[in-house]
């Protein structure tokens, strides 16, 4: 049985329903709370990584100081060639660490269900190929990549950030968007917190569950496809 390193990076910021699709394709996942003090192992002795979003940026070691010990797992999963998805700040840092940029409060924040559109390099792509042209996910960021990787495969978009997903190699991905969040987390929110940003907390959550059948449906199709990659 295949075995997957989940590096959670917060409290609320858990695998999710994208955890609960790789399980029941046969992973099993070894979720690691690093936030809260959870060492990380020195050598990475899984079959695939997966890094979860968090309040940081990649390299933001001195309030998340387990992060350096994730940014050298990620490193070497792609050495190895081993399968890697990374989730909004796990998106970033493998951007980063393969050779990427990402910036601190860049761009327009996004929040909520959010329209992306696949492009044309996700056509050969084994886990993004022949999905809609149009789908949503939740976003929940203000930090980008700015830069891709070199040789990187962009595969997905929005109209305020570029780069919500892309390829490192054959088997590393990383998204901005949250593929494992659902509407119910979109209502766990802060509104005043919410509302702070200028947007209103139920429209929010009403878009969320209006864009919520057919978006888990896409995520879903996603989740099946990187354990088949892992389990391949």
């Amino acid at each position: 049985m295949s075995r997957v390193l989940v590096v959670q990076n917060g409290l609320s910021g858990g695998p999710g329903r994208f955890g609960d699709w790789l399980t029941a394709q046969g992973l099993t996942l070894d979720v690691v709370h690093a936030y809260a003090g959870a060492p990380l192992p020195r050598r990475l002795d899984h079959a695939a990584v997966m890094v979860l979003g968090g309040g940081y940026l990649p390299d933001d070691d001195l309030r998340a100081p387990w992060l350096a010990d994730t940014r050298a797992l990620v490193g070497e999963a792609l050495e190895r060639d081993a399968p890697v998805f990374g989730i909004c700040l796990g998106g970033q840092l493998l951007a980063q660490v393969a050779g990427g940029m990402v910036r601190g409060r860049h761009g327009e924040p996004e929040y909520g269900s959010t329209p992306l559109s696949l492009r044309p390099e996700a056509g050969a792509d084994p886990l993004f190929r022949g999905l809609p042209g149009r789908v949503s996910a939740i976003e929940h960021h203000v930090d980008a990549v700015t830069a891709l990787p070199p040789g990187a495969s962009w595969l997905m978009e929005s109209e305020g950030c570029p780069y919500q997903a892309f390829r490192v190699g054959d088997r590393a991905w990383g998204v901005q968007f949250h593929p494992e969040a659902d509407a119910d987390r979109v209502r766990s929110w802060d509104p005043e917190r919410i509302r702070a940003l200028g947007l209103d907390p139920a429209e929010l959550s009403r878009r969320a569950e209006h864009d919520e059948p057919a978006a888990a449906a896409v995520w879903h199709q996603v989740a099946r496809r990187f354990a088949a990659v892992v389990g391949g």
